[in-house]
Parts: C-alpha cells; structure tokens; sequence
C-alpha cells in the first residue's frame, strides 16, 4: 500500500526524467556494461547518459532522433543500441538481474518452475504484418517465460501467425541454456500439444480454465505472466511494435525486463 515512506522510494522527481537510472539502479548495472577502451578515441558521453536515453526511447515511445537536446545525439544512442542489440547484452544483464532477484528473496538462484504464455501486439504500416487467428491482430507476437516470481527468463518475438505451441518450442529449447535447472512449466491449452511435451525435459503442466468459469477470471500460476505483459506494457514503445526487425523487438523486451528487476533490487536495498 501506499505510505509516504513507499511514495519516496518510487519517487523519481529527483530526475533529470523520470526514467533515468537513479544512483542505486546505476551501481547494479554498472559493472555488466562494457568498460571505456584504453586505445583509441575516448567516449564523447558517459555510458550512464547512453542507458538513460535508450530507456527515455523505450519508456516515452518517441524515435531515437527525437531525443531531448540535453542527452546524447539519437544517431550515437542507435548506435549503441545496435551493439548492445549484436552482443545480446540486455538479455545477458537480465540473466545475472533475475538470479541476484531470487537470492534476494531467498529462493534458488536458477529457477525450477515457470509460466509461459504469448501476447498479440499490433505493429506499423512500415513492418511486414502476419494475422493472428487466435488472438484475432495483425502484426507479431511476444513469448514469455517467467519464474513463479514473475522475473522474465526468456523473451521472444517472432511474426504473429507462428502457433504458440511452435514458438513455445524455441523459447523451451533457449531455457535450457540459459536456466538448465527448470523441471516444470507452466502453460495454457494451447500449449497442449505432443511436440512441446517432446522439445526439452521440461515437464509441462497445463492450467485449465475453471469448469462453468464466466467472464474473466484470474487463474492460479497463469496471472503471473499476463502480469509481466501488464509490467513492460506500461513502456510506450512496447505499447506497438515499432520495430523493423525481430532482434530490435526482443532487444527491447529485455531492456524493459531490466528495468524492473533493476528498479526491484535497488529499492530492497
């Protein structure tokens, strides 16, 4: 609930914008950025001025040459975007932010259980849309894979008229890489097929809806995930798909992943 000693921890008036790193946030992610080269020319802008506009882009929508006049430049910001985007270093960063989250909550750093699900986004006219039959939208689709503490463990993105029971199998297979130990997922039916059960060794439960249930209703394990949409949805550039590639989409997933885990464990402590 609301007290003024949580008002002040999630106020960020302070700022230069309300999303800039404050200098909490900032020490977590620090030493995982990459280090100023010793040849060479040296950088014209801190790489703290870099993060901050790219989570301006990602939290205010706008394009990258409509950044303010006091960050850096939008061509220099894409340009590290497009690095950070090759070297896959925001899903590297989300890796050691999830398991610093569970130690923080004393639970095992790699996770034993998840909850997958998929969301329908719509995209621009510039990007090459597919339909949706299901989820009735015309453009791509987000699979995630989260610990039952609601941290994102795997993001993907991929054109919409992929069945979620074929992009499950991808997104199963790229877990085992990353959090060898998870045993059990959990899915909704259409999640139910043969081929999911057959991908990896991960057993896989599926969560019915409950008999005569009418209208909505949260359903255990499954709220979990539909509330990280709901946590990243609230970053306007996550709002549409404005990307032109599917990397950029999943960069951006992983950047709005961070936040929260970031924004998480500098609170705690």
């Amino acid at each position: 609930m609301w007290t003024p000693t949580t008002r002040r921890q999630h106020s960020r008036g302070h700022l230069s914008y309300p999303s800039d790193l404050t200098d909490g946030e900032w020490e977590i992610i620090a030493p995982f950025l990459p280090q100023p080269a010793r040849t060479g020319r040296p950088r014209a802008w801190p790489m703290r001025e870099i993060i901050n506009a790219i989570l301006y882009v990602l939290r205010a929508g706008c394009a990258w040459r409509r950044l303010p006049k006091d960050v850096p430049p939008g061509s220099t910001v894409y340009g590290w975007f497009l690095r950070f985007r090759r070297e896959h270093l925001f899903e590297a960063l989300n890796h050691h932010l999830v398991i610093l989250d569970r130690e923080r909550v004393r639970r095992e750093a790699n996770p034993p259980a998840a909850v997958i699900n998929s969301q329908g986004v719509k995209t621009i006219e510039a990007v090459d849309p597919s339909y949706d039959a299901g989820k009735k939208i015309k453009g791509r689709k987000r699979h995630a894979m989260v610990d039952t503490n609601g941290g994102g463990l795997v993001l993907h993105a991929h054109p919409a008229d992929i069945q979620d029971r074929d992009g499950a199998v991808p997104l199963l297979q790229a877990s085992q890489r990353s959090f060898p130990f998870i045993e059990l997922a959990f899915v909704d039916s259409a999640y139910n097929a043969r081929r999911i059960e057959d991908a990896t060794c991960i057993a896989i439960e599926v969560v019915k809806k409950i008999a005569g249930q009418v209208g909505f209703q949260v359903l255990p394990r499954r709220w979990v995930v539909e509330r990280f949409f709901a946590w990243i949805n609230r970053n306007r550039r996550l709002a549409k798909d404005f990307e032109a590639s599917v990397a950029s989409a999943t960069t951006f997933l992983y950047a709005a992943s961070v936040i929260l885990l970031t924004r998480r464990l500098a609170r705690s402590s």
